[in-house]
């Protein structure tokens, strides 16, 4: 019998966690008259810094144009080449077309998900100008090793923290330790503004250029000149991009923002359930902290191998039928058609996780009710 027989309520995968104080935050920019980039974007970029422990933050659209902001302030160009896992979203091996470079795809670590230092040296070229370094799913990639590959080789190592708001590395926040990082605020994400994204950097230069071509590269900001009763001249020094983000959006996001420990912890306790209720079922493993950090547990994936009763589709079909909403696994880029018929070497871990593994739900909302038909569906597929 299935779920919609039987009535039962639909599990989602995931959920935002937004309430009557991202409304009210939202009603009051909205009642300023000031609703596009302005100070409410300027104090979440300074209250986004101060959280992740970086010295300058820039808001943008969406995590994918702030990865190609980031190419951009760090010089990156055509026959330029940039490591990028294949185990990731899409966007991340985009990013360096957008700026005529190639991507060059590195394998990961069975365990985690992220590329390390051995990976990424494996897929170097004479051309490599940069590396992308994810924190999949929320877990916090090893960036010290990968940082001591690359620059003494003048690779500007950047980290995609799509995924890392509230993750921690050694002791930091994730992307604190890198030049440049890129976050995600997607409804998926733990911390959302609806969509959106953010630039982090140590280098002031790199954060005030990309200030500007977030900008159409205008010399003077539109908050600027909005301030002036006499606008002053503006010039266009560079091609630029529109890359803003509004203060509707930065409303929403200082909230959630404030509500980030809480989000991280309440994440983390249906996590380490989830991992005592199905430690013991043969052929599954649900991944883990790492040694050098703490994830968010943006995505719990589980791994499907024998001896586990059915595959990957087939638990996810089974999900399916108890009204329960999982989602197939990281995708791997390199099987893409967009990047179809790119060079790269053997990627066996990479084809292994995107085949063989599924996100499980989680969010905060989730009631004790709806994580025992979960555990109950994983435990006993297709036993309805």
């Amino acid at each position: 019998m299935t779920a919609v027989e039987t009535g039962l309520p639909r599990v989602d995968v995931m959920r935002p966690w937004l309430g009557p104080e991202e409304i009210a935050a939202v009603a009051e920019v909205i009642e300023s008259g000031w609703v596009a980039q302005g100070p409410r974007v300027a104090a979440f970029e300074a209250a986004f810094a101060s959280a992740m422990d970086a010295r300058a933050a820039v808001a943008t659209s969406s995590c994918t144009t702030a990865l190609h902001l980031a190419l951009v302030v760090a010089g990156i160009g055509p026959g330029d080449d940039v490591v990028v896992p294949s185990f990731s979203f899409v966007a991340t091996a985009n990013a360096p077309t957008y700026v005529g470079a190639r991507p060059v795809f590195a394998d990961v670590d069975a365990a985690t998900g992220n590329v390390t230092a051995e990976t990424v040296a494996a897929a170097l070229t004479p051309a490599t100008r940069a590396v992308i370094a994810v924190d999949q799913g929320g877990v916090p990639v090893d960036l010290d090793p990968i940082r001591a590959l690359c620059d003494p080789l003048g690779i500007v190592v950047v980290e995609d923290a799509a995924c890392g708001a509230g993750s921690t590395y050694r002791g930091r926040p994730v992307g604190a330790g890198a030049e440049i990082a890129a976050w995600s605020f997607h409804p998926r994400k733990i911390l959302t503004t609806g969509e959106g994204g953010m630039l982090t950097t140590s280098r002031p230069e790199w954060a005030d250029r990309a200030r500007r071509l977030r900008e159409h590269a205008m010399s003077v900001s539109a908050a600027d000149r909005h301030a002036s009763l006499v606008s002053p001249p503006e010039e266009y020094g560079e091609i630029g991009f529109n890359f803003r983000m509004t203060d509707l959006q930065a409303a929403v996001g200082l909230v959630q923002l404030g509500r980030l420990p809480e989000i991280v912890a309440r994440r983390r306790e249906i996590a380490a359930r989830y991992r005592d209720r199905l430690a013991d079922v043969p052929g599954l493993r649900l991944v883990e902290d790492p040694a050098w950090g703490a994830g968010n547990v943006q995505s719990l994936w589980a791994e499907v191998r024998p001896p586990y009763p059915v595959d990957r589709e087939g638990l996810l079909r089974s999900l399916a039928a108890a009204g329960i909403s999982a989602r197939r696994g990281i995708m791997a880029a390199h099987l893409q058609p967009a990047h179809a018929g790119r060079d790269h070497v053997p990627l066996p871990v990479t084809e292994r996780l995107t085949g063989a593994t599924l996100i499980l739900p989680l969010f905060h909302q989730m009631t004790d009710a709806e994580l025992d038909r979960v555990v109950e569906a994983v435990r006993a597929p297709g036993e309805r």
